[in-house]
Formats: C-alpha cells, sequence, structure tokens
C-alpha cells in the first residue's frame, strides 16, 4: 500500500481498516460527529421541493437553505455573472480528493490492460465489464479498505473517464445547468438559472482533461495540438463547445460547453415563459409562411438559435431546407432537411471549407430555404445575394445589440467578403434583402426576451427605414428581483401585410395594438 493516498478518516466517510457505510453525495463534505450536511445552494444535484431527495448513492439529501439575499440570480451582459457575491467557492471535499489521488495510481493501472479492440465502437459495455475487473484487482492488490458505494462511485467515474466525457458526466446530465466552463483540470464552474458557481468535480490532471478533449473532437474528425490550440466543437446531443489548450491558454485545457435543451422550445412554450407574446408569434407565423427574410439579432447567450429552432418549425411540410453552420447545432423537425458543417483545416494547414464556399455551393442545390446559423464573416454577402435573388424566406443570426446596429453589422461583415463594394450599393442590397429583424436580449435576471421585431422599409437617402411593429418596454423589478415590463404593439401596420394577404395568412390589425404585462402581480397595470 505504498503508493495509496491518504484514507480520510471522517466519521460517517471512511476508516482505515474498515469498510465503508453510507457516503454522502458528491460535493458534500460530512460534518464531525457523522451529522450529514446541509445541501449548498451551488450543488450540482437537483432536488425535488420534497423534503428529500434520492442521491446516486441512495438515502436522500435535503432540500437546500434559502439563498442570502445577498445572492442574486441574475445576469447581465454574460454567462451568469452573479450580482453582490462572486461565485460560491467549496470546501475541499475529503471523498472527492481521495477519489482523485487513487485515480492517479489506478489509471496507469487499467490504461496498459485495456485490449485496443474493446476501444472500437460498440465495444462499450465489454469495456465497462473489463474496468470493473481491473478496478477490484487494483483495490485488491492494494488492500484498500473502502467500502461498496465508495467502490461503486469510484468505478464510476473511472468508467466515465475510460468510455465518457470524465467528470463532465454527471454536469451533462442535469439538466438544470445550463453551461459549463472548464478553466483548467481543478477549477469547473456551471450555469444554473442564470447564476454562475463553482463546481466541486474536477479532473485528476490535466491529462485526463486531454483525455476528454480528444474524446469531444475525435469523432468530429477535428483536434487541438500546439499547432491548432484551439478548436470549436459539439456533443452528440448537439451542445456547443469550445476548447482551447496552452500555450494559449495559460490556466491549461479550458473547454466552454454550452448545453441545448433536449427537448426543442417550441414558440408555445417560449410564449409560456414570457419571452414573446401571442401577437408577436402569430405575426412571424405569418411571416415565415410569407417567405419573409428574417435576421434574428442578439447578444452571447441571448437565445438566438434557440429562437431561430423555433421559427423553423413555422416553415410548411414538403420545402427543401437547407443549413448551413460551423458547428451543427439546429434541430430541425422536417422531413426534407440538408445540414451542411463547415470544416477547419487539417494538421497540415489544408482541407478548410468555409461557412462562404458552403452557402456558394447551396445555392446550386435547388433550396426553398436557406438556413444560415450564423452570419460573422463574408458569406453575409452571398447570403444577402441570395436573398435578393429569389430565395426569399431564408433565415440567419448575428451578434448586435439592436436592430440599427445589426445592420451595421451586416454592412460590415458584406465588406469583409472583399469586394470593395460602395457603402451604398450595400446598403441598397441590405435593405432590399431584409424584411425583418427580430431582437431578442438577456435581461438582467437571467431572463430572455424577444425586444424588438423590426420591419425594414427601404431606403431613405443613405438611411435604411426601420420601423418598430412589437417591442418590450422594461418598466421596474419585482421584490424578487425579477424584470417587470410590457410586450405591446406599437400600433403601426407593417407594409408587409400584402405578402401576408397574398400568401392566404389572416393577421387581425388588433395584435399590433395588444399589450402584456410581464410579471405584474395580478390585476396591476392592466387599467
Amino acid at each position: 500500500m505504498a503508493n495509496m493516498p491518504n484514507i480520510p478518516s471522517i466519521p460517517g466517510f471512511l476508516k482505515p481498516g474498515n469498510s465503508l457505510g453510507n457516503i454522502p453525495p458528491r460535493g458534500m463534505p460530512p460534518r464531525p460527529g457523522g451529522v450529514p450536511p446541509p445541501m449548498r445552494a451551488n450543488s450540482v444535484s437537483s432536488p425535488s421541493p420534497a423534503s428529500g431527495a434520492p442521491t446516486p448513492m441512495g438515502g436522500s439529501i435535503p432540500v437546500p437553505p434559502p439563498m442570502s439575499s445577498g445572492a442574486s440570480t441574475g445576469s447581465m451582459g454574460g454567462h451568469g455573472a452573479v450580482h453582490g457575491t462572486g461565485p460560491i467557492k467549496l470546501p475541499v471535499d475529503p471523498v472527492i480528493e481521495f477519489i482523485n489521488q487513487y485515480k492517479k495510481t489506478l489509471m496507469p493501472f487499467i490504461i496498459p490492460n485495456i485490449e485496443p479492440k474493446l476501444l472500437d465502437k460498440g465495444n462499450e459495455e465489454r469495456l465497462k465489464s473489463r474496468i470493473e475487473v481491473l478496478v477490484d484487482e487494483k483495490l485488491a492488490a492494494d488492500k484498500a479498505p473502502i467500502g461498496r458505494q465508495l467502490r461503486v462511485r469510484l468505478l464510476t467515474e473511472v468508467i466515465d473517464e475510460m468510455v465518457g466525457f470524465g467528470p463532465l458526466e454527471q454536469l451533462l446530465k442535469d439538466d438544470s445547468i445550463s453551461e459549463i466552463m472548464v478553466n483548467g483540470a481543478k477549477t469547473i464552474y456551471i450555469e444554473q438559472k442564470g447564476r454562475l458557481t463553482l463546481s466541486s468535480v474536477q479532473f485528476t490532471d490535466e491529462e485526463a482533461l486531454r483525455r476528454v478533449i480528444d474524446r469531444i473532437l475525435s469523432p468530429l474528425g477535428r483536434r487541438v495540438d500546439e499547432s491548432t490550440p484551439l478548436c470549436d466543437a459539439r456533443l452528440p446531443d448537439g451542445s456547443r463547445v469550445n476548447v482551447i489548450i496552452p500555450p494559449l491558454a495559460l490556466n491549461g485545457g479550458t473547454i466552454t460547453i454550452r448545453k441545448f435543451s433536449k427537448s426543442a422550445l417550441s414558440m408555445e412554450k417560449l410564449m409560456s415563459f414570457g419571452a414573446l407574446s401571442p401577437g408577436m408569434s402569430m405575426f412571424l407565423k405569418a411571416a415565415v409562411h410569407s417567405t419573409l427574410n428574417i435576421v434574428i439579432s442578439g447578444g452571447t447567450g441571448s437565445g438566438k438559435t434557440t429562437l431561430l429552432n423555433a421559427l423553423s418549425s413555422f416553415i410548411p411540410d414538403g420545402e427543401r431546407i437547407i443549413t448551413v453552420e460551423d458547428a451543427a447545432e439546429l434541430k430541425l423537425q422536417q422531413e426534407h432537411v440538408i445540414r451542411l458543417e463547415s470544416r477547419p483545416k487539417n494538421i497540415e494547414g489544408k482541407g478548410e471549407i468555409s461557412i462562404r464556399e458552403l452557402v456558394k455551393n447551396t445555392l446550386r442545390m435547388r433550396p426553398d430555404r436557406i438556413v444560415i446559423g450564423e452570419c460573422r464573416g463574408g458569406e453575409a454577402l452571398d447570403m444577402i445575394q441570395a436573398m435578393n435573388t429569389g430565395h426569399d424566406g431564408s433565415m440567419t443570426t448575428t451578434h448586435a445589440n439592436d436592430p440599427r446596429s445589426a445592420l451595421s453589422r451586416l454592412e460590415t461583415l458584406v465588406m469583409m467578403a472583399g469586394m470593395d463594394l460602395p457603402q451604398l450599393a450595400i446598403r441598397q442590397q441590405i435593405s432590399g434583402a431584409v424584411h425583418l429583424i427580430v431582437q431578442i436580449g438577456r435581461l438582467a435576471d437571467g431572463s430572455r426576451r424577444m425586444l424588438n421585431i423590426t420591419e425594414v422599409q427601404g431606403m431613405e437617402g443613405n438611411t435604411v427605414l426601420l420601423q418598430d411593429i412589437f417591442k418590450f418596454e422594461q418598466t421596474g423589478t419585482t421584490s424578487e428581483g425579477k424584470i417587470k415590463g410590457i410586450l405591446k404593439g406599437c400600433g403601426l401596420v407593417p407594409k408587409c401585410m400584402d405578402r401576408f394577404k397574398a400568401a392566404g395568412m389572416h393577421v387581425p390589425v388588433e395584435i399590433f395594438s395588444s399589450v402584456v404585462y410581464i410579471n405584474y402581480p395580478e390585476g396591476e397595470g392592466e387599467s
């Protein structure tokens, strides 16, 4: 037992020479005397509102105590920044520390004893069985005095590291977590309900982190090394992944994962969340059916891709839809969908296929609709030209803070195509191609709202004319810190109503004067 790490001698956990009784869930250090601790507000577990919730090890854990008034759940302009307090830091969990230390001796024993054929696709169950045998062999050889539950937990973590995504597995399975940020092997932050929290989960070391990075990238034919130390990718469920490693990342390997909901959010669900009003939804449905070209604008993490997925559900069945993305994230529900994904350079610096090349190729594929995940370069010119040459009903997203800024950004992106077009010509092309700009934003309380639906009404001199059709007005904050506001029509009938009538879409003019109150107490504000 020379290589054995120190076994934590803590009541209720583990004593040298004794087997283990009950082990608290991951990330929950015990209290002296064996009294189970209350669940921390930043735990990655998701207990039910009842008095307790089942844990992976059996038993139950108590409901977390209420957060202090200084721990607001909102965020502004970023990924879950917390007002008043910084991210919560956890005390060291001795069981997690023991498992991490023991894995340092366990993994070098397991890896050489795994037959290469077991690593082939389809052999996952045989691989898990072999790992279990090797773990038991190592525990027996070291005469490690651990109980059954700790063995199960150790085995689960080893299997996750060898077969899945290591310690990230439990975070990926937790639907309450929307973002995972790995800042080196020992620091993992999570975002839950708009709140940034330091997780108790860790990688054993940098080598274990690099194995998980390779496991994420290799199915996509991508890789990172010192010559190409950054990469965009996706998980099998479509979650967006960014990886950057040393020498560019000074903290060690860094992974940012933006998780997507397992079930696509429909317009009905978005309305139930207060993201938009029924009048807005009716108008957008008519706009999609009438093949208006739509640009969704918003900041990082505002929900642009989610809204694009929801809007695409209004595309009639039977149309040929082609999606173009950097990393395939869109999940369209129609049958006739062709998904294209760009490809980065290989290790020799060759083989790159850009978004712009894919957009050009799309025009030769007889599309009824072109959906571009995000315009961030010269492909904006090809998209604008496609919209102006008979490919109506196209949709895309871009990063901007308001509709006017969205037009300016499109103008800048078109210039990046290197065609040296005059500014007036670019603006005329954009004003003729784009019919609607849908602005979405993330508010200070972490909620997402549709802030503007704006019609592009042509040119007046050198200026593109914009007219708000619907907008959100913030009116205050509730005692719980939620944003109060009004989703309302601006009282003007848009020019695109003629397109709606031609497409057989009936849209009552009353929706353009409708008002919906968000987070108002019942009866307040409606007078």
